[in-house]
């Protein structure tokens, strides 16, 4: 007999204390940039493009108007990120009806700082999880770890029958802004980037109720390595992101999964509901024109990007809290594009 399917028991985002307007940030920059750029006024309308209300950061706006070098950096990246991550667990496994001591695997996702002891262990020492509970950091997947670090959770939690897996992700991404890097990516990075955390438990337990995990997986373009990731300076991580992302979403995504859908004996029409991580504005119009749904169709996708920005890995677990706590659908794919570069799927079944 094949092991149970992984289901999810519940899932719970958490976000800082500071609240932009996407008005405020842009006032902001425009000072900040002015007389830096020979096409600023040509820039500058990003924001408004950016089809952002609202972000939120771990730091207030007056702290981006100075320098700071990546100790700094990375020290106020390992106390929100422990914060934000003992919020959302505490919630999640609130929500669950289930203690620390319940948990049997810590599965943790993170690409904006550098965490050793990793995160998850920082986080045992403020949760009574028991000592024996088995640990997996997992860095570099970018935006893709939403999608591909809650993968690698079900993927463990049905190694294991009757076990229970936390899924943790938490991205900071606003502390990643350098003050003197003038290039355009930078810039862009300003319209977008929101700090914001989330967690889920994904069990195989006899008790475990909520969406089952029926599949899994994921695809790497050839000669991508320079479409999304970081640039380490001195002075902390630079953001490196191709202009053509919403091309190459439009272009090839939907092969990508419909040979993964195939696996599972299904095609792009008996998916129900979309769960995307939104990337930006773009790239939501070029996710609805690849998996052929009518432009608008991704409303949890928009909604969350309105609300709170790319939150990076973290964003597509605000939309799947969205999607599971209004949708009447049946079957969701989950899809997610990050370094490599790589595209996340993930199938829920609802029953």
């Amino acid at each position: 007999m094949p092991p149970p399917d992984p289901r999810i028991h519940a899932v719970a985002t958490a976000l800082p204390p500071y609240r932009f307007s996407q008005e405020d940030v842009a006032r902001r920059a425009a000072g900040l940039f002015d007389g830096s750029f020979n096409n600023l006024e040509r820039l500058m309308p990003v924001y408004a493009n950016a089809a952002i209300e609202t972000r939120y950061s771990c730091v207030p706006l007056e702290w981006y108007m100075a320098d700071h070098g990546f100790a700094e950096r990375n020290s106020l990246y390992l106390k929100h990120a422990t914060d934000l991550l003992e919020r959302a667990a505490a919630d999640c496994l609130g929500k669950a009806g289930l203690a620390p001591a319940d948990i049997d695997t810590l599965v943790t996702v993170s690409t904006t700082g550098i965490a050793t002891p990793s995160l998850d262990a920082l986080l045992m020492e403020r949760m009574p999880f028991r000592r024996d509970t088995q640990r997996l950091p997992i860095f570099g997947l970018g935006c893709a770890g939403g999608v591909l670090g809650l993968s690698r959770a079900a993927a463990l939690a049905q190694a294991t029958p009757g076990s229970r897996v936390l899924f943790l992700v938490v991205e900071l991404c606003a502390l990643t802004f350098r003050r003197g890097d003038r290039s355009a990516s930078n810039i862009i990075a300003t319209a977008l980037f929101g700090d914001g955390a989330a967690a889920a438990v994904v069990g195989s337990d006899d008790a475990a109720s909520g969406p089952a995990i029926t599949a899994w997986g994921e695809h790497t373009w050839p000669d991508s390595l320079g479409i999304m990731g970081w640039d380490v300076a001195d002075d902390g991580l630079g953001v490196v992101f191709s202009r053509d992302i919403p091309a190459l979403v439009r272009d090839e995504l939907r092969q990508a999964a419909e040979t993964y859908l195939a696996t599972q004996g299904l095609t792009l029409d008996q998916i129900d509901s979309f769960v995307c991580h939104p990337g930006g504005a773009k790239v939501i119009d070029a996710l609805e024109d690849a998996y052929g749904v009518p432009q608008g169709s991704l409303a949890h996708t928009r909604d969350v990007l309105r609300d709170y920005g790319n939150m990076s890995a973290a964003t597509v677990l605000f939309v799947l809290e969205r999607t599971l706590a209004s949708s009447g659908a049946r079957r969701h794919l989950m899809s997610s594009l990050g370094p490599g570069f790589t595209a996340g799927f993930l199938t829920l079944e609802e029953n």
